[in-house]
């Protein structure tokens, strides 16, 4: 395990590379097959295939999900670990603590409330990060910590003050979800350099090669290629619902082609 999480930092060290974020043991060994360096879970992704909305994983779904994807896989795994499950810094050392030893190279800690109703108070996000930090440590395992930062309706200067804080208390990778612009993205590699920034991209609104450009080190999708296949699902099934025509389903992939990534 310790080979994966080496690698791990070593790929935040320099360059840029895409860290695609599959949401089930089928959807990671076919990423598995594209030559990916390392992959990160995705909450809203891996909450779907159960059923239910993002944040409505329990820690023990979430911590089963980490080992079984962990072990499935050659490349370092990052973990989606949302707000760390708890609201107070003693909570959230605790589940970390659990998280690391799930075989994960890395996880990231989030500072919006559960509800999705704001964010926590500056000085309680701060404190959680800390706390993070102090638990990945105390295992002696060099996980990655990624801070992460959400956009409810604040601003860039918050976000900003934020990440910087973060990025003090020992976070690794500093991580701002919501980035529209190129200039946003720059904005935030320079508030934190020579920390590594991990940029989510869930739509066409820039390429790998300008996000390296800016100074990102790293790029993860998060939802999308979940969003992307139960769209083609959905739109296919309320085809046949609707038409009774079956024209999606003559856009799949062949049987033979798919069953060929698997073994």
């Amino acid at each position: 395990m310790s080979s994966k999480i080496d690698r791990f930092h070593e790929l935040h060290r320099a360059g840029c590379f895409v860290i695609p974020n599959p949401w089930d043991l089928g959807s990671a060994r076919i990423l598995g097959t594209l030559g990916f360096q390392a992959m990160a879970t995705t909450s809203s992704g891996f909450a779907w295939t159960l059923g239910r909305r993002d944040n409505q994983v329990t820690l023990e779904e979430a911590l089963a999900h980490l080992r079984t994807m962990a072990a499935a896989i050659e490349v370092p795994l990052n973990a989606d670990f949302e707000g760390g499950f708890a609201v107070d810094p003693e909570g959230v050392a605790r589940n970390v603590t659990a998280a690391c030893a799930t075989g994960i190279a890395g996880l990231s800690i989030e500072d919006s409330v559960k509800d999705g109703t704001g964010l926590y108070d500056f000085d309680l996000a701060v404190a959680r990060v800390r706390a993070a930090r102090a638990a990945i440590d105390k295992t002696g395992s060099r996980v990655v910590l990624t801070a992460r930062t959400e956009f409810v309706g604040g601003d860039m200067s918050d976000r900003l003050k934020r990440l910087r804080a973060f990025a003090a208390e020992g976070a690794d990778c500093l991580f701002a979800p919501g980035l529209k612009s190129i200039d946003e993205v720059r904005q935030v590699v320079d508030a934190v350099k020579p920390k590594p920034v991990n940029v989510l991209v869930g739509s066409d609104f820039t390429t790998v090669a300008e996000l390296k450009a800016a100074g990102v080190r790293r790029i993860s999708v998060g939802g999308a290629l979940a969003r992307t296949g139960w769209g083609a699902v959905i739109a296919a099934a309320t085809e046949i619902a609707q038409n009774g025509t079956f024209a999606g389903l003559a856009r799949a992939i062949p049987g033979a082609d798919l069953q060929k990534r698997f073994f």
